[in-house]
């Protein structure tokens, strides 16, 4: 299929393109991007008003498929991706059996072919079961495809085990991705520690918790020569570490997920029993909206600024959404039964637009960097880059459209947000997928 689109603002950090032109792919491949193309297309699409850009990579993804498909599967998951304008996400291994070998490896990738709709990238295990014990089979797992390994959910609390797995991550060339957190310090901690969490009766989380576990695999990523991402940062401290290490020349990367550089603690909402929500009633525990429960928590207008300007002056990387869908019966609790965590894939473009780019903090260019170029860098992938002769991994943004987030139109089983009702600019108007029309609005 041969695809023109015509008009649209051409937005390529690999390149620095940054004008308004036209696109024209062919079997799926861009073959050309200038000014005016005549050539004949089986489908012409006016982009005008819109940017173009490389399609969205997002480093964080829960599918929770194999093992968990009443909260999400491969399918619905990509269609949520899809919507949300990524062309590529990576999938987390805590499912249920754990991907900590190539077969579980091999199922994911095989499905999500079948699909046919994103590129997904399975992510392995560190340790066997995700239980910190044993390393898992990262070589097998390496040949069978994975870009990285993480614990995702949790940190691997044996720091010889973890250099182990960084020594040997660094002689395979892939990537750590760390979810930073001191388990022994959460103590049943359910949202960030401060006055909120005590006007509302509940334990908190101090940024300590995950400040301690940042210092420690930076250290060892300093020692092992590893390339390590830091997944999901929430504090100041976390921002301040990247930094130095970076000016230390050590091989870190870290994100930031909107829900933290939008919310702080104090959005955290009472709930009454006696409310009704989707015509379910509320669980007669409930004592907090747990739409805002996610690991690691909503913290502080400081915490959250500093997020921000992380992301403004290039110390964060990359903006991942950390999309952990959940059934309206697991969140239909209190805050501390609840399981942790929100979905993200069909609203991080809107919130990345609405509060970063007018906010100020950062420009389209620099959106297209941290949610296309820097992950696709970061993973090694040949992807981020619309330039003739790439795969015609595309979104369609525009920028301009105002509307409310309405959390019963997602692709995704998860209805698990904070933000539907919330007012937003910024829409993916189509996602193209190797020269393949995915998702169209």
């Amino acid at each position: 299929m041969t695809i023109l689109i015509q008009n649209g603002q051409v937005i390529n950090p690999a390149t620095g393109m940054n004008e308004v032109a036209d696109v024209l792919v062919e079997n799926g491949v861009v073959s050309k991007i200038e000014k005016g193309i005549k050539e004949k297309a089986d489908r012409k699409i006016n982009a005008k008003g819109c940017f173009v850009m490389p399609g969205f990579i997002d480093m964080h993804v829960h599918l929770r498929d194999p093992g968990f498909e009443e909260k999400e599967t491969i399918e619905t998951g990509c269609r949520a991706a899809a919507h949300g304008g990524y062309t590529t996400i990576l999938a987390m291994p805590n499912t249920k059996p754990v991907v900590d070998n190539p077969d579980v490896v091999n199922y994911v990738h095989n499905k999500a072919k079948t699909v046919g709709l994103v590129n997904v990238l399975q992510v392995g295990a560190v340790t066997k079961n995700q239980e910190g014990k044993e390393l898992a089979d990262i070589e097998g797992m390496v040949k069978a495809g994975i870009p990285a390994i993480s614990e995702d959910g949790k940190s691997v609390m044996n720091a010889q085990l973890y250099r182990e797995a960084m020594e040997k991550a660094a002689k395979l060339g892939i990537v750590v991705l760390a979810h930073c957190e001191d388990k022994n310090l959460v103590n049943g901690g359910v949202m960030n520690e401060d006055e909120h969490a005590r006007e509302l009766g509940l334990k908190g989380i101090t940024n300590s918790v995950e400040d301690i576990i940042v210092a420690r695999d930076i250290m060892l990523s300093h020692d092992t020569g590893a390339r390590l991402h830091l997944c999901h940062c929430s504090t100041e401290d976390s921002v301040m570490m990247v930094d130095l290490a970076k000016q230390k020349n050590v091989k870190v990367t870290a994100e930031v997920c909107p829900h933290h550089f939008t919310l702080t603690s104090d959005d955290i909402r009472k709930i009454a029993p006696e409310m009704d929500v989707e015509k379910n009633v509320i669980a007669a525990d409930a004592d907090a909206d747990t739409n805002f429960k996610m690991n690691p928590p909503l913290r502080t207008k400081k915490d959250v600024e500093a997020l921000r300007a992380g992301l403004r002056d290039n110390i964060m990387d990359v903006i991942s959404t950390d999309h952990a869908p959940h059934t309206f019966a697991d969140k239909n609790t209190s805050m501390k039964n609840a399981p942790f965590g929100i979905v993200g894939l069909e609203t991080a473009a809107c919130l990345t637009y609405t509060e970063l780019v007018l906010g100020g903090y950062l420009t389209p260019m620099q959106m297209a960097e941290k949610m296309s170029y820097n992950p696709a860098k970061i993973v090694g992938i040949d992807k981020g880059d619309i330039a003739p002769g790439k795969t015609a991994d595309i979104v369609i943004f525009d920028p301009n459209e105002t509307y409310k987030i309405d959390k019963n139109k997602f692709a995704s089983k998860g209805r698990n947000t904070p933000f539907d009702g919330r007012t937003v600019t910024g829409k993916v108007k189509m996602t193209i997928v190797g020269g393949h029309i995915v998702y169209e609005e």
